[in-house]
């Protein structure tokens, strides 16, 4: 079996991804009581989860930044 890079596990993609749940969360109930404004929050709140994600990433929080010696394997 190939190894692969196990990409995903990781806080930068948790927290971008819990960023960008909470967004679109936000963004549903825009269109569910009509609000631009509530929507347009939701859409900047989105930006920023992925740019948080980018940051953790390249502050060594992303997959790229693991060592994968010193982490126990699933075998």
């Amino acid at each position: 079996m190939d190894e692969h890079e196990d990409h995903g596990h990781s806080v930068a993609a948790w927290t971008a991804v819990a960023i960008v749940i909470v967004a679109s969360t936000i963004m549903s109930f825009a269109v569910l009581f009509p609000n631009v404004w509530l929507f347009v929050g939701g859409a900047v709140l989105a930006v920023v989860g992925g740019v948080a994600g980018k940051v953790l990433s390249m502050a060594g929080y992303g997959a790229a930044g693991r060592d994968p010696e010193q982490e126990p394997s699933i075998r």
